[in-house]
């Protein structure tokens, strides 16, 4: 996990939020895709790749953060 503590956290936090809610108007692709994923409608691979790649650095960045808190109680 050393490419993990590597990556630095503010930049991180940047692409994750640009990602994330990306696009802005009229609904982030994530919310977008999350919704389908529970409604049972995500079926498209165009739609499957959608949530991978503006989930990826979501699900990276809590990953490290979960990390930094664990170092942080040691």
């Amino acid at each position: 996990m050393k490419w993990l503590d590597s990556i630095p956290l503010t930049p991180l936090v940047l692409i994750s939020l640009m990602l994330g809610l990306a696009p802005f108007f009229p609904e982030p692709h994530l919310f977008e895709k999350v919704r389908m994923l529970f409604n049972g409608s995500l079926s498209k691979p165009i739609d499957i790749f959608d949530l991978l790649m503006h989930g990826a650095p979501v699900v990276i960045l809590s990953i490290k953060l979960i990390r930094e808190a664990q170092k942080k109680g040691e």
